[in-house]
């Protein structure tokens, strides 16, 4: 059965500190803090490209999984900011990691909720086609559209990748989806000119509303319980936002995990890289993944555990 069978990951260490930007900005502790819950944002390095954040991230799963490069039979990679508008980043990757001439290698063009889209992509690719063994590269370092002059962004994205294997020797399982857009607001988060623009209070709005009743429609799809849920992995959007709808679904935040503090919202792979912890544990049976933002887009699912 395919599924989920380890995350690498890659988070450049260099930061840019909020509290250094307080003045910048005009805010303080209480809003970094509570507000949007990110005290600095990492940085990729200036000879960094979006592929080397994959190949990273790949690395790390290498490393976590020891698979073995000649056994990769798809990858998937998902970004909005690529190397090159043509050619695809995951045949860049392809090319330099070395990988067989018969894999199969394709992108997708989602952000916040591309780990979502990309994990029901590739599990049904590989099904369909008799795979065994494929890679989901998440990587979309916003420092390239980002403006540091702009406080509804810069105080708010962070670069990272995740890499996450999908085998048949699995240990979580996806159900049922659900997805949706709102394409008549695809202008509230936009990059225009090669430079980003967030209306931050009509995304927060567009999640709060939206994402609460999808979550329950995906609960029901996949024949269980709100409370019977151990974990929900929102994407990272910030503090405000991932709490609201925990308060919102009667969730205690003990089952909601918020973790990018320290690095900021990494779009595509925040689920990853909360995914990640959750993977050792055995006590977490079922976990609840939901990505949303840009489209404005929106994607569910359930994981079971089964190894």
């Amino acid at each position: 059965m395919l599924g989920i069978a380890e995350i690498g990951s890659y988070i450049p260490e260099n930061r840019i500190s909020n509290y250094d930007r307080k003045e910048q900005f005009a805010i303080d502790d209480q809003f970094i803090e509570e507000k949007i819950g990110v005290r600095s944002v990492s940085r990729k390095g200036p000879e960094e490209e979006t592929s080397d954040l994959c190949l990273k991230a790949y690395a790390d799963l290498e490393a976590r999984s020891g698979l073995r490069r000649e056994e990769v039979e798809t990858l998937v990679v998902v970004t909005q900011n690529p190397d090159f508008t043509i050619p695809h980043t995951s045949a860049l990757v392809h090319g330099r990691l070395g990988l067989a001439e018969n894999c199969a290698c394709f992108d997708i063009s989602l952000g916040c909720s591309g780990f979502v889209y990309g994990l029901s992509t590739i599990t049904a690719f590989m099904a369909a086609n008799g795979l065994r063994k494929g890679v989901l590269i998440t990587a979309d370092p916003y420092s390239k559209v980002v403006s540091p002059d702009d406080k509804n962004t810069a105080l708010l994205f962070g670069d990272a990748a995740g890499a996450t294997l999908i085998s048949n020797e699995a240990r979580f399982v996806p159900g049922h989806y659900t997805f949706g857009t709102l394409g008549s607001e695809f202008d509230k988060l936009i990059a225009r000119d090669g430079v980003l623009f967030m209306n931050g209070r009509a995304v927060f709005n567009f999640a709060a509303k939206t994402i609460p009743p999808d979550i329950e429609k995906m609960a029901a799809k996949n024949g269980i319980a709100i409370a019977d849920i151990d974990r929900f992995l929102f994407h990272q959007g910030s503090k405000i936002i991932v709490e609201t709808i925990a308060r919102k679904l009667g969730v205690p935040l003990t089952k909601v995990p918020y973790a990018i503090c320290d690095f900021g919202n990494s779009c595509a792979s925040t689920i990853p890289l909360l995914l990640q912890s959750e993977l050792a544990d055995p006590a977490v049976k079922t976990i609840a993944i939901s990505g949303f933002g840009v489209g404005l887009s929106w994607a569910s699912g359930l994981l079971r555990r089964v190894a």
